[in-house]
């Protein structure tokens, strides 16, 4: 077993005590989440909507133009797309 010392204990705990409050606030904001979202549902806002916006907000704009154009490639290659006159 280690032998710590005075110093490195102390650090130790402290370490450890911080992580804790770290947790409980990431407990806190994760339950403001859900009541953010709780009430966008209320409010009559589809929430699988809302998330799939949220993770494309978190996107860099060059990914998801490269994200959307593989998709509508796919889309039109199995006739998923209305026919566009030319």
């Amino acid at each position: 077993m280690m032998d710590f010392e005075g110093s490195s204990r102390e650090h130790l705990r402290a370490f450890i005590e911080r992580i804790e409050r770290l947790e409980e606030e990431k407990k806190a904001i994760s339950e403001d989440i859900r009541e953010v979202f709780a009430e966008a549902k209320t409010m009559g806002f589809d929430l699988k909507a809302v998330r799939a916006i949220l993770k494309i907000r978190k996107q860099e704009p060059h990914v998801r133009e490269e994200e959307e154009a593989v998709l509508t490639t796919y889309m039109a290659a199995l006739g998923m797309l209305p026919e566009t006159e030319d």
